[in-house]
This record gives C-alpha cells, sequence and structure tokens, in this order.
C-alpha cells in the first residue's frame, strides 16, 4: 500500500435519518472514520463454480475442438473472454455432489480408452469424460486463476486423492508424475486449493460431523505438500446454512496445523419444495428470497462466531464455496439440469450477497458463486442448440465488483433504511468500499427495495477526492433479464445521479440497483 499521509484508511459510518412518510427518498449521511487495521479483500471472494451438471461443462464450457464455434483446445474461445475479462480469480471443479463419485483417472489419458459414466445425482446422463483434469487445469492457466479442485472422499480413496495430489504437483521422477508426463504435461501444475469431500453431511456422504472430522485427518495426513512452497491449501467440507454444530465439531476435532479453510454452503432458497419460477415471481417471492439473501450475513457472523472460539487468531478461512439464487427450472428443460434464467432479482442478489463478503473479509477469504455456466445463479448463458451466448446480470454486478479484489477494505457500520413488504422489513441498501494501492476508493451500493429511490451523503473531505466516476446496472422490471435476441437488455450504464459540492457527496440510489462509484485525486 502506498503511503500518503493526505488519504487515512477510514470506515464509513453511516447515520440514518428519515424523511416523511409521504416522501420518496430516505436519506443515509455518511462520515468517514480513520481505521487502520481492516484487512484485505481477498481476491478469492470473487471465484466461481463449474459442476459436471446440466449443461455447465458439456454444451457449456466445452463443445469439442472439432465444434464450429471458435474454441481452445475445446473450450468456447467467447466464455474464456468473458471470464478473463471479469478477473476470475479461482474456479472450483468437478463439484458438488458430483464431486465425490467422480474418478479423476477416468479422465486422464487417450479419449478413446477413457471409459464412460453415469452423473447419478443430476439426471442420469451419460458422459464420455472427454473433460478431464488437463482439460480444467489448462483452462485455469489460460484464465490465468487458481484452481480449486473438489476430491472425492465419499466413494474415492485416500489412496486415489493423495495420487491425485501427486499427478498435479510433484516435479520429480514418481508414478503418478511419469504418467502426467506421458500423457503429455511436463511440468506439474501446483494446484494450491484442495476441498477434502463436498457437503459430507448430505451428498457426499451423510456423514456425522465426529465422523467427517475424523476421515478429514485422515485424508489430510496422505495428501503431501511436495514442491508446493507454503504447502497445499486443505478445505474441509463445511456447514449447510445454520448447521453451527457441525461447524464447531470441526474447529474442535482438527488441528490448526491440518487445517485451512472450512466451507459453508447457503442458497437464496424460498422453499426447496416450491422454490418458485424464475422469471415469474411476484413481489411476495422477490422479498422472501431477498430475507435469504440477508440471511448471509447473520450465517457468516455466528459461523465466525464459533471459528474465533477455538481460532482466535483467524489462522483458519471460512470459504462459502457455494451460493446464488435456485428457481424452479425454466420451463421445458430437464429438471436435473438445473438451468434458470438471470433477471434483475439475481443482480440483487449478487450485490447485496458481494457486500455482505467483503464486510467481513477478515474472515471470509474465499466464495464460488454457483455456478459459472447454464445452471443456477450463472454468470453466462449459452443456446443449447445454437453458438449465441448472452452475459446476465450476475456477471455485469461482478464486474463492476471487480475493483475490490485486494483492495483494502473500508470497513462499514451503518443502519439502513427499511424495505417493508407486508408488515416484514430488511436493509433496503447494502454498502461496501475499498481503497486500492493506488489510493483510489470504490463504493459499491445495492438498494434491493424495488420502489423507492434512496439517497445517500457521504462527507468525502477527507478523502480529497476531486473526480467522481460512477455506473448502474437497473431495468423497468425486477423480472427483465437478458435473452439470446436481446443480449444487451440490462447492462452497467453511465451513474450521473450524484454530486459533489465543497467535499459533500449525494447520491440518488435508483430502485432495485446496483450503483459502485470511483473516486481518485
Amino acid at each position: 500500500m502506498k503511503k500518503n499521509t493526505l488519504v487515512p484508511f477510514f470506515s464509513l459510518i453511516l447515520f440514518v435519518s428519515y424523511t416523511p412518510f409521504f416522501a420518496q427518498q430516505q436519506i443515509t449521511d455518511i462520515t468517514v472514520v480513520e481505521d487502520s487495521e481492516a484487512p484485505i479483500i481477498n481476491k478469492h471472494i470473487y471465484g466461481h463454480f463449474a459442476e459436471h451438471l446440466g449443461r455447465c461443462i458439456y454444451g457449456g464450457f466445452y463443445v469439442g475442438e472439432e465444434s464450429v464455434i471458435p474454441n481452445t483446445d475445446g473450450v468456447r474461445n467467447d466464455i474464456i473472454a468473458a471470464l478473463k475479462d471479469l478477473n476470475i480469480p479461482n474456479l472450483r471443479w468437478p463439484g458438488g455432489c458430483f464431486a465425490d463419485t467422480y474418478h479423476w483417472k477416468d479422465g486422464i489419458g487417450p479419449l478413446n480408452e477413457r471409459p464412460e459414466i453415469v452423473n447419478t445425482w443430476w439426471g442420469g446422463v451419460t458422459e464420455d469424460n472427454s473433460f478431464g483434469t488437463h482439460n480444467f487445469l489448462n483452462l485455469c492457466e489460460v484464465l490465468e486463476a487458481e484452481p480449486y479442485l473438489s476430491g472425492n472422499v465419499g466413494s474415492g480413496t485416500v489412496q486415489e486423492l493423495a495420487d491425485w495430489v501427486q499427478y498435479t504437483n510433484f516435479k520429480g521422477t514418481s508414478p503418478m508424475s511419469d504418467l502426467r508426463r506421458e500423457n503429455g504435461r511436463d511440468e506439474p501444475w501446483s494446484v494450491k486449493y484442495w476441498g477434502i469431500g463436498n457437503e459430507a453431511w448430505g451428498c457426499g456422504g451423510n456423514m456425522r460431523a465426529e465422523y467427517y472430522a475424523d476421515i478429514y485427518r485422515k485424508y489430510a495426513t496422505f495428501m503431501s505438500d511436495a514442491d508446493m512452497e507454503g504447502g497445499i491449501y486443505k478445505i474441509a467440507s463445511g456447514a449447510s446454512n445454520d448447521d453451527y454444530e457441525w461447524t464447531e465439531t470441526l474447529m474442535k476435532n482438527i488441528p490448526r496445523s491440518m487445517l485451512q479453510g472450512v466451507a459453508l454452503h447457503h442458497y437464496s432458497v424460498i422453499d426447496w419444495g416450491a422454490k418458485g419460477s424464475d422469471t415469474e415471481f411476484t413481489e411476495d417471492l422477490y422479498f422472501k428470497t431477498m430475507q435469504e439473501s440477508w440471511l448471509m450475513n447473520e450465517l457468516i457472523e455466528k459461523h465466525t462466531a464459533i471459528m474465533d472460539k477455538y481460532d482466535p487468531e483467524g489462522k483458519v478461512d471460512l470459504i462459502v464455496d457455494e451460493w446464488g439464487g435456485w428457481y424452479d427450472v425454466q420451463e421445458g428443460t430437464n429438471p436435473s439440469f438445473l438451468y434458470q434464467q438471470n433477471t434483475m432479482r439475481d443482480a440483487m442478489i449478487a450485490g447485496m450477497t458481494l457486500n455482505i463478503f467483503n464486510n467481513h473479509a477478515k474472515r471470509v477469504k474465499m466464495a464460488n458463486l454457483a455456478q459459472t455456466v447454464n445452471v443456477l445463479q450463472a454468470v453466462i448463458l449459452t443456446e443449447e442448440k445454437g453458438q449465441k451466448m448472452i452475459l446476465t446480470p450476475t456477471y455485469h454486478v461482478m464486474h463492476m465488483y471487480k475493483v475490490h479484489q485486494d483492495a483494502k477494505l473500508i470497513p462499514l457500520s451503518f443502519t439502513s433504511p427499511e424495505y417493508t413488504f407486508e408488515g416484514s422489513s430488511l436493509p433496503a441498501i447494502s454498502v461496501s468500499a475499498s481503497i486500492n494501492d493506488d489510493e483510489v476508493v470504490h463504493i459499491s451500493i445495492t438498494n434491493i427495495d424495488p420502489k423507492k429511490t434512496n439517497t445517500l451523503t457521504l462527507d468525502a473531505t477527507s478523502l480529497h477526492i476531486k473526480k467522481i466516476e460512477a455506473t448502474v446496472l437497473k431495468s423497468e422490471k425486477l423480472q427483465d433479464h437478458n435473452t439470446f435476441d436481446n443480449p444487451d437488455k440490462i447492462k452497467p450504464t453511465e451513474f450521473k445521479n450524484f454530486q459533489l459540492k465543497k467535499g459533500k457527496l449525494e447520491i440518488d440510489i435508483p430502485p432495485f440497483s446496483v450503483v459502485v462509484l470511483k473516486g481518485s485525486h
């Protein structure tokens, strides 16, 4: 961080005063306060997830080298370009539930010798293993993203996972590194991030927390750190939602020396038996979805409190490696493929959730949106029969927010105006802010209220900001979305609803919109 005595590290303290009930705006006053110990927002918070599920890999990322769609080693060039522009920091693969039935040796070697397998989790479809370890790790190199491999604990063996680590990471002579060379790769990929199982409490084996803690210790013991500077980073299969006992059991029973991260999964689902339409939803369903999204803040706080109890020095990270919206599938698509459209509701989920992650950057060091292409809250959708690709509102939010990656957090303390629906209320405004190495300030704001503009005022005198630029993502209806016929219906545009006078910044945040401001000298 460059030193500049004119710009202290600071936090934003937000004080709210309410206008009369008949007014259209609520005013939030923001005060800047010095804070020298704020954490860095780890870029890995902006990670993604690609599972062998539906059309995420096959027909999404991977179309094969013979496809008429321009590709690099079978992966669509337009997807590569879009993800590089997103500054994707890491990519999790091959699952998900699929990971605990995946045997990595099925996906290496000559294509005509690879066995066909049945994806028992997602539709019972047969795949030919044409996309395997080399494809994925080479893709990560092209993307300049860190691979995050989910190891098979549910149906695999300790030796199998230990061999995978050696195959990907060992430089010297060994059975697995020699096998890698036989398959055309001399230098190892140096894979740092490893998940030891996935959802061990459910599809990963229906294990008890105490049993999984012992299983984790066994697997971690045999995963060699050889040739990895600083060692590999092992992530335990963590809790679902508010299963605080699971987190406590792992923290209590796994030595710190064996554990670098503990996972957490939370989806914005209103009812697992009736998730609701992806595009034809009422304000009632929207409000309930926002409630589930805002719950992420409470979950992180309570899981963090347990981790603080056993790890007061903060050496173990919280990894939210599955999050996002989950609705009924698009009409006419395979129910097991989890293909859904992406509306302004999803932009609200993304903006709110990323603000939550940023503000909890002291303990949250990685997160993975589910999923990258054609599944759940995807950032990219591709035609099932065709060559077109679209970027979703969620993509655009993550693109706007990428400015926070590896920047210093500006901690926030505020009382938000409320979004009230049928007697229940939620914070309408979520905010996170950061300052980067060039001392440029970015403030990201999400207003989930579908009807009201909210006004923020910031005394920016101590920031010595001379120039402000801003972008906004908004649309006419919450249900609006991009389509293959109209791919740019929703995209970021220049935002001008602010003014800076004598060091005081006033911003009008439109209903259900995301705004990112850039302040420089």
